[in-house]
């Protein structure tokens, strides 16, 4: 494939992308913050919001004060927050979409972009089902396709980069190694990913078990990234994109393993308490957006694995 010059468009596009990819880790922030509190129902319909919709002033109503709006009620505002958030989200990645379509050549680059466009819409209408069926299961699919549309939206700015234009890596049986290691980890870490939202299932309490499970796959989780960075630097330490990918993966890694043991214990505690922390909600959600930033990382750095001589 013949490498395009990074060129004031390119740039723009990339700096785009990289804004938008700020955006999404606010959105996944906002939405443990409805999980932490339970706040998936305060607004109790879809698409309308109170039967309005109206995006801004809703239906919201509170017989005993007419007066409060929406954005004064700690559950509405989240969740109704959350759904403005994610429909910004949606229109940042419809214009990153037709932007790629116009203006980059590359065409497998393009249909990572319209799948991006796909998986927004199929991720409100997840939120949307969750809220109409009240399906908890819904809300964890929810929370997993999450993970699938920002490693998407990572790599969409990864791609637009200058760094990766200038990168290439040659056939050989290292480079196939560390592709076969990168799947496994990225696996593993959305695998974990997937156990830490069961562990936050509301409503359910604690369940030790998950504890334990979540615990152990934390470790392989671990043993599988220090294992893959160790690779990129003994073998591909003259590559950028791995490196900065590897660093990425130990820095987020050791933030995520502290932030789990602390929001572990502070779960704990709420539980034997019976209460919801502010402390817990702020872990919480800290805990799964450096768990996201983790998983964009290693996707990366598995697309990266990808980008050989010649293609």
């Amino acid at each position: 494939m013949v490498l395009h010059s990074h060129t004031l468009p390119s740039r723009l596009r990339y700096h785009y992308a990289a804004g938008g990819l700020v955006l999404c880790l606010i959105l996944v922030s906002w939405g443990g913050v409805v999980t932490s509190i339970e706040a998936g129902l305060a607004v109790p319909d879809w698409p309308t919001s109170f039967g309005s919709y109206d995006p801004l002033t809703t239906g919201y109503s509170n017989p005993a004060d007419p007066d409060t709006q929406w954005w004064q009620v700690g559950p509405v505002l989240a969740e109704h927050g959350h759904r403005l958030l994610g429909a910004l989200v949606g229109l940042w990645i419809i214009g990153l979409a037709l932007w790629t379509l116009i203006a980059d050549p590359r065409r497998w680059v393009r249909i990572v972009a319209v799948s991006a466009v796909g998986l927004v819409i199929a991720q409100g209408t997840l939120g949307g089902l969750r809220v109409i069926w009240t399906s908890m299961d819904l809300a964890v699919v929810h929370a997993m396709g999450a993970q699938l549309f920002f490693c998407t939206a990572a790599a969409l700015t990864l791609i637009n980069s200058r760094r990766w234009l200038a990168h290439t890596i040659e056939h050989s049986p290292e480079i196939k190694h560390l592709r076969t290691l990168t799947i496994v980890t990225v696996t593993a870490v959305y695998v974990q990913i997937l156990l830490g939202a069961l562990l936050r299932h509301p409503g359910a309490g604690v369940d030790m078990t998950f504890v334990l499970i979540h615990a152990s796959g934390s470790v392989v989780a671990l043993s599988l990234i220090i294992v893959t960075c160790g690779y990129i630097r003994k073998h591909f330490h003259d590559k950028p994109i791995l490196n900065s990918g590897a660093w990425w993966m130990l820095i987020t890694l050791g933030v995520q393993m502290v932030l789990g043991m602390l929001t572990l214990t502070v779960l704990l505690f709420d539980s034997g308490q019976g209460t919801r922390s502010l402390i817990q909600i702020i872990l919480s959600s800290s805990h799964l957006v450096v768990g996201t930033i983790l998983m964009g990382s290693c996707a990366c750095v598995m697309l990266g694995t990808l980008r050989l001589q010649g293609e």
